[in-house]
């Protein structure tokens, strides 16, 4: 395509005007925003509440197997000096 040709195109594309749209264009466009908006409310409200019970859940589960505390000897100590 050379330089008078596009020239051409864009003289036509200027005195066309722009393209006619739907007229219910705009109500769409706002209904699939409002449905995209309640999706990710929905989403984000799942998330934390999962978030939220893993908490709990590990809390519950530090509280009653307490990794922190060494476990008992499984011998006895040897007796010496008697």
């Amino acid at each position: 395509m050379n330089r008078s040709n596009r020239e051409e195109r864009v003289r036509r594309l200027m005195v066309t005007g722009p393209p006619a749209l739907p007229p219910d264009l705009a109500a769409e466009a706002v209904r699939r925003g409002a449905r995209a908006l309640r999706r990710r409310t929905y989403a984000r409200r799942v998330m934390w509440l999962l978030l939220c019970a893993a908490t709990v859940a590990f809390t519950l589960w530090a509280l009653t197997a307490r990794p922190w505390v060494e476990p008992p000897s499984g011998t006895t100590p040897p007796l010496t000096g008697w």
